[in-house]
């Protein structure tokens, strides 16, 4: 007897918590319906069809096509993203701003071009130390063999 009371407890539980989640939705797909203006109502009119103009085939037949125009924007884009790359796997890190976080190998590399004396564990970092490991990161982004974006 206690199991079907307990089985039927876990239904009803089950089935309030359906109908909560379901109300949340309801309401928040009232929200964004009610927040987005009403559009005006589009009257179709028919117009008379008219005929389009016949134009004239030119005298001369213009041989060349025209080249397409390359965009520049694109290597622009690519000049100013930041990355480092790992010479000896090409892995390209490109976030490194919080040092806890950063890749090992870039930790390596700030030790093996002696910018940092050691690679610090997280319960030694104070704000000294993280000022210097900026100014270390940033001397590491211009060093060629490194750079991820030529």
């Amino acid at each position: 007897m206690t199991e079907v009371l307990f089985v039927l407890t876990v239904i009803y539980v089950a089935y309030v918590l359906y109908v909560v989640n379901n109300d949340k939705k309801a309401i928040v797909k009232s929200l964004i319906l009610a927040a987005e203006p009403e559009k005006p109502a589009v009257s179709v009119e028919q117009s008379p069809i008219e005929p389009v103009p016949k134009k004239e085939p030119a005298k001369t037949l213009n041989t060349e096509i025209p080249k397409p125009v390359k965009s520049t924007t694109t290597k622009k884009t690519a000049a100013t993203k930041k990355g480092l790359k790992d010479p000896k796997t090409g892995d390209i890190a490109t976030t490194y701003n919080n040092y806890r976080f950063t890749k090992r190998w870039i930790k390596e590399a700030l030790v093996a071009e002696g910018l940092v004396e050691k690679v610090y564990k997280n319960n030694e970092l104070n704000a000294d130390i993280e000022t210097r490991i900026k100014a270390a990161i940033a001397k590491l982004e211009t060093m060629e063999q490194y750079k991820a974006y030529n």
